[in-house]
């Protein structure tokens, strides 16, 4: 673990939730609610401190636990017969007790035009999952999924259309970004949980995985090098503000009303925006980490010069960046994308106004880039 925040580790004994189903369901499918607890412990979702305990428990010495940690999220092992430095026996005994979950990818597509790559991951009860792996003057960013969809119903998103079918584990979360480091042989120097899924609907999990990623003794990222994007579950974005982890905190905004945020994102009904922003500049004021505001633009709807200076004008005084998303068209909606020069003349309005803003660089437009539409092709839908 980083020495970068508090620690606060899991006690041993604490549930990992399969699937999360901490907020709201303003749409589509909602997963079965209750909590299982696997009796089988899936080792890559378990802490340094939950590992030594299960080592013990099976009457081995207190180093073998470092060497399984090393293996499970330093080497990120496959199987066990890669442990080659534990003995034969304890390999055994650890497959007869245990369960290590890997993914395996069902298909990978590279763009042509900006080497984008695209993974459809099967989970090991037959789901498929998606994530991406992007190039930059920076580093290279992995997005990754939080849940098998997405239940909050997004006007614009592909991911929500067939509801959430169940919430991922945190070995689940951690094998997209391990799979895909072994696939392409690359660094990876930042994480974007951007994918299908709302994170703070998989909260217990999404904050193991936090935990688990950053840890020394495994993959070792920074904790700052991860952004977490969030629809607006205002408990949840106040629990976050408390757990001193200061990531990226992305907030999708998407309007300055809430009557226009209601026609785009269910999750408006819920919490509004007098609601949702307070949560976002406590989470500031707590970690220091300036919040970034992500705003689609969808032609006619929200793309107007007037939005623009109701944007600036929402956003006035704070410490924040404005993440402008040329809309991803889904065939199941009739939003379109704004023009360029729409986008262009949107962002120079919100910097004449002093807001800082960017548009999205459009990565992996040739290959169903946008968040669940390669799942629903490969699904047939």
């Amino acid at each position: 673990m980083t020495a970068e925040y508090e620690r606060k580790v899991p006690e041993n004994g604490q549930r990992i939730l399969q699937p999360g189903a901490d907020g709201p369901k303003p749409e589509g499918k909602a997963p079965d609610e209750e909590t299982s607890e696997r009796e089988v412990p899936d080792l890559r979702s378990l802490s340094r401190e939950e590992l030594l305990h299960f080592v013990l428990s099976l009457g081995e010495k207190k180093y073998r636990a470092e060497q399984l940690f090393s293996w499970l999220h330093e080497k990120q092992a496959e199987s066990f017969e890669e442990m080659t430095n534990l003995p034969q026996a304890f390999r055994k005994l650890l497959a007869e007790k245990s369960r290590l979950v890997t993914l395996k990818a069902a298909q990978v597509l590279t763009s042509q035009i900006d080497g984008t790559k695209k993974f459809l991951f099967e989970l090991p009860d037959g789901n498929v999952i998606e994530s991406v792996w992007m190039q930059y003057e920076h580093g290279n960013s992995v997005c990754i999924s939080s849940q098998v969809g997405c239940r909050m119903g997004c006007r614009f998103c592909a991911s929500t259309l067939d509801g959430c079918v169940r919430s991922l584990l945190p070995s689940e979360m951690l094998e997209q970004v391990y799979r895909i480091r072994k696939i392409t042989g690359e660094r990876v120097s930042n994480i974007v949980i951007m994918g299908s899924g709302e994170p703070f609907d998989n909260y217990d999990n999404l904050i193991r995985f936090l935990h688990l990623i950053t840890e020394e003794k495994g993959m070792n990222l920074s904790i700052r090098n991860i952004t977490v994007s969030t629809c607006g579950l205002v408990p949840q974005i106040r629990r976050f503000t408390e757990e001193n982890l200061p990531v990226t905190l992305a907030l999708s905004l998407h309007a300055t009303s809430d009557e226009k945020r209601r026609e785009l994102m269910p999750i408006a009904n819920r919490y509004s925006l007098s609601e949702v922003l307070p949560a976002c500049d406590a989470y500031f004021e707590k970690t220091g980490r300036r919040v970034s505001y992500e705003y689609s633009l969808v032609s006619g709807v929200n793309d107007s010069p007037e939005e623009a200076e109701k944007l600036a004008k929402l956003l006035k005084g704070k410490n924040c960046h404005v993440n402008l998303i040329p809309v991803n068209p889904v065939k199941e909606r009739n939003f379109r994308r704004s023009e360029r020069s729409q986008i262009l003349e949107f962002k120079n309005l919100l910097e004449k106004y002093g807001i800082n803003a960017t548009i999205r660089r459009e990565m992996g437009r040739d290959i169903n880039g946008a968040c669940g539409q390669l799942r629903r092709s490969y699904m047939g839908k």
